[in-house]
């Protein structure tokens, strides 16, 4: 809800309720398409010290679903595909991007996971945990040099090349927010992995509210035969307030700083009619915990995505 009313505050202060409209809805028509695609998503964490690690790791992280899409949105609904020989892992996993205005790269997400494998580097057995869950919930905002929104559309909903330039390279800077939490009973931590850790990595219970600063690079490069290649990278830096509770007691780490990066990759190969679009997302989210400890939040999203555009047909 936080992020929710902050996006809404952002889009208010960019212009007057009359065009507030016009600031995701596109009239064109021959922008618009229809997709289906196939999607992986992973909500996944880790806990480690100078030795070890502990990792969580969810099942089911394939997806198939419907959406559309122009040149100012996209939106895609995918159905969660389970697979019967393994257990199951409860997920509500809500991610969009958007351009407002041209210079205004928005991305948020809420991600809500129970049930994690809880892997180790250290050779103990792998074993699904049906205790554990994460919630995720996050904010990035870039104000680009140069307007995005027709060439970041090129790639993610099949439109054709307006802009004469075969490599498109601008800059930004942001702010970013996001809140993340994780639980386990009674901790993270097992009788057999809890021995590779000091009292303090047995963590039952962690909550993080962050802020912080960004900056980037969306770039977009026209290769042979109609195909787009993009790459963007946007690291950023914040302070977040941490609170760690252990079995027995807790502490607040006093290490306040939190590192961020995001970036993704993909290819569009684009048809008068169709196109299709290959995309890889990762975002990561590093702070330390104080007594030798780390953690580190790792979201990833990789899509295949086959669309059916609006345009007018040739005769």
């Amino acid at each position: 809800m936080l992020f929710v009313f902050c996006l809404s505050c952002l889009s208010l202060s960019a212009q007057d309720l009359d065009d507030l409209d016009s600031l995701l809805v596109d009239r064109d028509i021959e922008n618009y398409s229809l997709r289906v695609f196939s999607n992986f998503k992973v909500n996944k964490f880790s806990i480690s010290d100078d030795d070890s690690k502990a990792k969580f790791v969810p099942n089911n992280r394939y997806g198939l679903g419907l959406g559309f899409a122009t040149k100012k949105i996209i939106l895609d609904i995918a159905i969660n595909i389970k697979n019967p020989n393994k257990e199951k892992t409860s997920r509500f996993d809500l991610q969009a991007t958007t351009i407002l205005k041209d210079k205004n790269y928005v991305k948020i997400f809420t991600q809500v996971y129970r049930g994690f494998n809880a892997k180790n580097n250290f050779d103990e057995p792998t074993v699904f945990r049906d205790d554990i869950r994460s919630v995720s919930v996050g904010l990035n905002y870039m104000y680009t040099l140069d307007n995005i929104e027709f060439s970041y559309s090129q790639l993610k909903a099949g439109l054709s090349n307006k802009n004469s330039d075969n490599i498109f390279i601008t800059g930004g800077v942001g702010v970013f927010g996001s809140f993340d939490y994780f639980s386990a009973k009674p901790s993270i931590l097992s009788e057999t992995t809890s021995p590779y850790f000091n009292e303090e990595g047995d963590i039952k219970r962690y909550q993080g509210l962050s802020f912080g600063v960004l900056a980037g690079i969306i770039s977009y490069f026209q290769l042979p035969e109609n195909i787009t290649a993009t790459v963007n990278v946007m690291p950023g830096i914040g302070l977040v307030n941490k609170k760690v509770t252990l079995q027995d007691g807790g502490y607040k780490p006093s290490n306040p700083m939190l590192y961020k990066l995001d970036f993704l990759i993909g290819l569009n190969y684009n048809l008068k009619q169709f196109y299709v679009s290959v995309s890889y997302n990762n975002s990561l989210y590093s702070t330390d915990l104080d007594y030798g400890n780390n953690y580190l939040l790792n979201l990833t999203k990789a899509k295949l995505a086959i669309g059916y555009k609006f345009n007018k047909k040739s005769k």
